[in-house]
């Protein structure tokens, strides 16, 4: 199934109920969205409103209560276990506050490993890999391992990971908030620069109101509504 009119994510109505001791928490209420092809949408919102919640279910790492979420033609509020699986690996990046390098592999290793899992020739992986670190300014560290990186040289190695399938989707929960300001304006930089380069869709959650005033439409989540935010909002 392909996106109508260009759109590669489609909610409808989601919602996500908790359940706490005796009561129902609910989460997100009903929520309504739609992401283009190409366009970087970011997500404010305080902490424990929801956010990353919210890109669990998109991403398929969790499952909604009730709705419709719809990504890159897949329904994955539907899918079974083996079918997320295969469709986060094909066409799902994603980029966390903590890298989650493997520390027993080198850097390039660490971008290959997507592409190997997906089974890309190991030369087609590692051209993709050279590039991707090249693009990050850190090409230079491609033999290094993880402990031997700085924070922000190992974000760029955990986005050059999530781009190395050449995903539908960059699903990216405060890739900078574990850095220092000048640190995360680089990184910010950096990997806004590349996935309009790749034309990529992104999808990020973030406290960072430059992050979001870079963004596409931006959307603040709430007492579990999702609200769009006009220019100079922020």
């Amino acid at each position: 199934m392909e996106e109508r009119d260009g759109q590669v994510v489609r909610i409808k109505g989601l919602k996500k109920v908790y359940r706490a001791g005796e009561t129902n928490l609910t989460v997100l209420d009903g929520l309504d969205m739609k992401v283009d092809r190409g366009e970087i949408v970011a997500i404010v919102g305080r902490s424990g409103s929801g956010k990353s919640t919210f890109l669990n279910l998109i991403g398929g790492l969790d499952f909604p209560t009730e709705g419709k979420i719809t990504v890159h033609g897949v329904s994955v509020d539907s899918a079974s276990e083996e079918e997320l699986s295969l469709f986060r690996n094909r066409h799902i990046g994603f980029i966390f506050q903590f890298h989650q390098l493997l520390s027993e592999f080198t850097v390039v290793e660490n971008v290959m490993m997507p592409a190997l899992i997906q089974q890309f020739q190991t030369d087609k992986a590692y051209g993709r890999a050279l590039r991707l670190l090249r693009m990050l300014e850190i090409e230079d560290k491609e033999g290094m391992k993880p402990n031997s990186l700085s924070g922000g040289e190992s974000q760029r190695v955990a986005i050059a990971r999530a781009l190395i399938n050449e995903p539908e989707i960059i699903l990216a929960d405060e890739p900078t908030g574990n850095l220092d300001l000048s640190t995360g304006e680089t990184i910010k930089d950096l990997l806004f620069c590349v996935v309009r380069e790749l034309s990529h869709t992104m999808i990020i959650v973030t406290h960072n109101r430059l992050i979001a005033r870079e963004a596409d439409t931006t959307y603040r989540l709430e007492y579990g509504t999702l609200n769009p935010l006009i220019e100079g909002s922020l």
